[in-house]
Formats: structure tokens, C-alpha cells, sequence
């Protein structure tokens, strides 16, 4: 599989295959990882990862728990951009759409949304982290590092789904998997295995047109 193919072919899978991921595999990915672009070479991500009894003891801890209050850091600050809330809006109007679940169903949704917990049946399930004192641009650092793991994991033939709703459960997560919460910031989980053929897998993912983002100056 080539870049391009890794990138395009890469999504959030939302329903995965119960077959088992290989411990040599996840090594291998993460070994190769290592090389994402890092400023300073501060190298900020940490992460365990968690199959089988303790993955499943996770999850019957957080589906027995209420998520935390507050949450472990504000990832909807874009909400306040009617723009920006848009372009939420429309990718859940594909997504619930694919799995027939009306606008005004909110039980529907909130189960749906409650798989997050089980990781939509991902038989691995990678937590990272990094230190408190961590800024943004090491934050950039953690997104990259987490990019190449998931176009390395396409390559490998599996797929994978970022979970930034963990946060909702950071401090059960940590103390579950023995990180300090004094010293460090759980980030997001990201489901690891193989996609299920299902319309929640297939929809379409609107993007916004390039030149709407980008400027190219000085090009003939």
C-alpha cells in the first residue's frame, strides 16, 4: 500500500471485527512510529496499549461510572463557530443517516454514542498520554505521532477510530492502566482492528474544498 492509498482509505471505524490484533504487528507499528516528526525532539507521547481481560476490565469500570466532571480538556471550543459547528453537523447528519437513526432520535444517538465505551468492538484499544507541562506544540507533536501509527496500521491491513470521548473517563483510564493524573494528561484512545462491512463504515466524509483553505503565492 502506498502513502496515498493509506491516507484515502484511512477513517474512523465505528464497527470492528472481533478477529484478534497480533501483539508483533501492534510492535511493529509502534516501533516505525517512532520516527514522526517531533519539534525539539521532545518525543511527548506515551500510551499503553490494552487487549483481552484488560481491555474488558476497563470497559466494565467505565460502563459502571459516570463520566468525570470536568472532562479532561475542552476539545469543542470550535462549537462556538457557526462555521465550524457546521461541518460537525453535516458529518453526523452522514453518519446517523448510514445507520437510519432520525435527527430527533436522541436515545438512538446516545446509544450510539455510548459504544464509545467498548470502542465500537475493537479487540485493541491504544491510550495516550503525556505530561502535564506538555504545550501546543507538543500536543502537534502527539496529533502526528498518532497519524503515522493509523496510515502504518492501513498498511498493515488493519484500521483503527481516535477516541478524544475518552476523556470523559481520563482519570479512571489512568488509574486503571497505573498513570499518575498529578502528572499527566490522557489525550484520547485509538481503536485498533479490522473494519466490519457496514453503512457506518461507508458514508461519505465531507471535506472542505482546498482552495478554501489553503493559498498557494508566487506559483506561475
Amino acid at each position: 500500500m502506498n502513502v496515498t492509498d493509506a491516507v484515502l482509505s484511512r477513517r474512523s471505524i465505528r464497527a470492528f471485527s472481533e478477529e484478534p490484533v497480533s501483539l508483533d504487528v501492534l510492535r511493529r507499528v509502534l516501533d516505525k512510529a517512532r520516527m514522526a516528526p517531533s519539534g525539539c525532539n521532545f518525543q511527548p507521547w506515551e500510551a499503553t496499549v490494552l487487549t483481552g481481560e484488560p481491555l474488558k476490565t476497563l470497559q466494565d469500570k467505565m460502563l459502571a461510572s459516570q463520566p468525570q466532571d470536568p472532562e479532561e480538556y475542552n476539545w469543542s471550543a470550535p462549537m462556538q463557530s457557526p462555521r465550524h459547528a457546521g461541518r460537525l453537523q453535516e458529518l453526523g447528519g452522514f453518519m446517523y443517516g448510514a445507520m437510519g437513526i432520525a435527527r430527533d432520535d436522541s436515545e438512538g444517538r446516545k446509544a450510539f454514542m455510548h459504544q464509545n465505551v467498548t470502542s465500537f468492538g475493537a479487540p485493541a484499544l491504544l491510550v495516550c498520554y503525556f505530561e502535564r507541562f506538555m504545550g501546543s506544540p507538543q500536543w502537534s507533536d502527539v496529533g502526528m505521532w498518532l497519524q503515522t501509527i493509523m496510515l502504518l496500521l492501513r498498511e498493515e491491513g488493519l484500521d483503527s477510530c481516535p477516541q478524544e470521548w475518552m476523556g470523559l473517563y481520563a482519570r479512571l483510564i489512568k488509574d486503571h492502566i497505573g498513570v499518575s493524573d498529578e502528572t499527566h494528561l490522557l489525550f484520547c484512545g485509538l481503536s485498533i482492528g479490522k473494519r466490519l462491512d457496514v453503512p457506518v463504515n461507508q458514508f461519505d466524509r465531507p471535506r472542505v474544498a482546498l482552495d478554501e483553505q489553503v493559498k498557494f503565492l508566487g506559483f506561475e
